[in-house]
């Protein structure tokens, strides 16, 4: 069975120095996770040793973006100067390994004219689609200066991966604080506070009417779609008070693909068959801060009710969305 994993990592080293040399209300302490274990070694490897650990899961293609913070914490001028280089940084992978290899491209969200034009230039490199974050310093994604944006995402039929990103420091200082740095640290990111950020980045986009404007604009959500799939019999009360053309749920079933982020629970598939349809599910390890060994994939497959829902998950869902037929 073909398998296809949407959502692993890779690292630019220039942009992550940018990130890093950033003021200090500025930084993303999260970067702190890529230099755990030999997480970094494995991040900056879009060659041989990437396709090694591939082999090992049993993933046939991987389509692989940056990990956080991507380029939204810097200057316009930064972000779109590295947004290109990594773009052309991950081109040459999928050039190199056309048969194992696809990348979303990086955007300069910082500049919105720049961000659509770098959009459209990635799509020709042969990008799949791009992965962004819910804030651009202050700024939420759904503000209408992004609008652009996703018009372009529509019109290239490139889906919007709303990644995970750590919380403003005011939110973090105010919820997140209080216990030793590293407990602090990740309750704000992957312990909670990240999830509640894509949550609400998404579920932004639909109160703002992204999907009433562009109704082919795809979005995909990592990590069991981000709490926004267990709370539908209240977001789908905001519908009528947003004057939203259809309910909260119904924008996640035409609008949003889920994806497992290595969270191979089937108590967490199950419920997301419950509130959406199979081909709304991809699968992903979130490689390398996760990775399940072949036969935890193995395993967690027979959990998928039927051999088609199964093969959907394992490639023909990813195949539709990011137009892979015949690569």
């Amino acid at each position: 069975m073909e398998l296809i994993a949407i959502e692993e990592h890779w690292n630019h080293p220039a942009l992550t120095a940018a990130v890093k040399a950033l003021p200090a209300g500025r930084q993303d302490p999260s970067l702190a996770f890529d230099e755990m274990g030999d997480n970094l070694e494995r991040l900056d490897d879009l060659g041989d040793a990437r396709v090694a650990a591939m082999d090992a899961q049993g993933i046939d293609l991987a389509i692989v973006s940056l990990a956080p913070p991507g380029t939204q914490p810097l200057d316009p001028v930064d972000a779109v100067r590295l947004s290109r280089e990594a773009n052309d940084v991950a081109a040459e992978a999928v050039r190199r390994h056309p048969t194992r290899l696809r990348a979303f491209a990086t955007l300069p969200l910082a500049d919105p004219a720049a961000a659509v034009a770098e959009l459209e230039r990635a799509a020709g490199l042969g990008c799949v689609g791009t992965m962004v974050y819910g804030r651009v310093g202050e700024t939420p994604l759904d503000d209408p200066r992004f609008d652009d944006v996703f018009a372009a995402a529509a019109e290239l039929h490139l889906p919007v991966f709303v990644h995970p990103q750590i919380p403003a420091p005011a939110v973090r200082e105010a919820q997140y604080s209080g216990f030793d740095p590293m407990t602090d640290l990740a309750l704000s990111t992957f312990g909670w506070g990240w999830h509640l950020e894509a949550a609400l980045a998404a579920l932004r986009l639909i109160v703002r009417g992204t999907f009433d404007r562009h109704p082919d604009l795809q979005l995909v959500l990592g990590h069991w779609g981000e709490l926004l799939l267990f709370w539908r019999d209240r977001t789908d009360s905001l519908s009528r008070v947003a004057g939203l053309e259809r309910k909260v749920s119904d924008y996640v079933r035409t609008n949003v693909h889920v994806t497992a982020s290595g969270m191979l629970s089937p108590a967490l598939l199950h419920h997301a068959l419950e509130v959406t349809t199979p081909d709304r599910l991809l699968f992903s390890t979130d490689y390398p801060f996760q990775r399940p060994t072949r036969d935890d994939i193995a395993t967690f497959l027979g959990e998928l009710p039927t051999e088609a829902d199964r093969v959907a998950f394992t490639s023909g869902n990813a195949r539709a969305l990011f137009g892979l037929s015949g690569t």
